[in-house]
């Protein structure tokens, strides 16, 4: 069961990270991001202006019933900690709306106090980045933007489909209960990266039936970092939001050893990097959650400098293209 102590929500603390002066030249997330009143973001010129708002969910719970190996509860600060001293090259607001925390086994209460943030921070016009815990954190969050921007095409590079069915709600069956939502209606998911041996016949042939777009790990493991990018931005819809989630058990075990199912394969860095900021850079982008970071297995934070980096790399590209608008 999981044991962790606190509120359901705790609002943000001040960051930290290198300081080598003061001023914009000098900005890096630490001495830009807010942690005040996240409904609303002002602009370096000083006018109110959506922005990049992260908010964690500390959750093993989902993980726990999935038979996985516990700690990506613990995500969300270490992701902070890994962004904190990241160089800033924009000025779009970047804030950080708190954490909501499952406590103990109430998986389903915490799920629904996320989905009811996420939809307040999306229907305010912000990019909502949300830094998880286990995989449950999509079901919640696609939910609640989904309330706030309506459908959203979902892209999820990943080792596995997270496409199961089970009595209650695990880190294995946050899409499955996603396609419920849209009960046949609009349902549009593509997933990128799958390992063949780590998914059943089972989740293949669900897969077929709900017409998901399934690219394997061996599939991308050829192709150029352009190349990749390429069929990423196709294996989206051509309008509307989009949901990005990333598991970073996609990565291989010796990029990414702090997650709760090591790959033994996995995507290269750069590859997934490149796919990642091509969908960043459509500027359709509505939702993203970056999950399964477990520091508890990290070496000297390989996962959460990578996890950071993508995330970076999202925000600023989502930034430029929205001020090409």
């Amino acid at each position: 069961m999981n044991t962790i102590e606190g509120p359901l929500y705790a609002p943000a603390d001040a960051w930290s990270g290198r300081d080598d002066g003061p001023g914009p030249e000098h900005a890096r997330w630490h001495s830009v991001v807010s942690t005040g009143d996240v409904t609303a973001a002002t602009s370096a010129a000083g006018t109110e202006s959506p922005g990049a708002v992260l908010i964690g969910y500390a959750s093993d719970e989902g993980v726990e019933r999935n038979g996985g190996r516990q700690g990506a509860a613990a995500g969300p600060d270490e992701l902070r900690a890994a962004l904190g001293s990241l160089a800033i090259h924009d000025d779009s607001p970047r804030l950080d709306a708190g954490t909501v925390t499952t406590q103990a086994d109430d998986l389903e209460g915490s799920q629904q106090a996320l989905s009811d943030r996420v939809r307040d921070l999306a229907d305010a016009g912000h990019l909502v980045v949300v830094l998880g815990g286990g995989h449950e954190t999509s079901f919640a969050t696609h939910r609640g933007a989904r309330d706030a921007v309506g459908n959203m095409g979902i892209i999820n590079f990943d080792a596995h489909f997270d496409l199961r069915t089970a009595t209650r709600p695990t880190s294995g069956t946050p899409f499955r209960q996603i396609a419920d939502l849209y009960d046949g209606d609009g349902f549009t998911y593509s997933v990128l990266g799958i390992s063949r041996p780590n998914n059943t016949r089972v989740l293949f042939d669900e897969a077929k039936a709900l017409d998901v777009r399934t690219i394997l790990d061996t599939e991308l493991e050829n192709l150029t970092p352009a190349q990749a990018a390429d069929l990423a931005v196709k294996a989206i819809p051509a309008e509307g939001p989009i949901h990005l989630s990333i598991d970073l058990d996609v990565l291989p075990a010796s990029v990414a050893p702090g997650v709760s199912a090591p790959a033994a394969l996995g995507v290269a860095f750069p590859t997934l990097r490149a796919m990642v900021e091509a969908v960043a850079a459509t500027g359709r982008v509505a939702l993203v959650d970056v999950v399964e970071l477990n520091p508890s297995f990290d070496i000297d934070s390989r996962t959460a400098k990578a996890a950071a980096r993508l995330i970076d790399d999202i925000v600023a590209a989502h930034a430029r293209a929205v001020a090409k608008r």
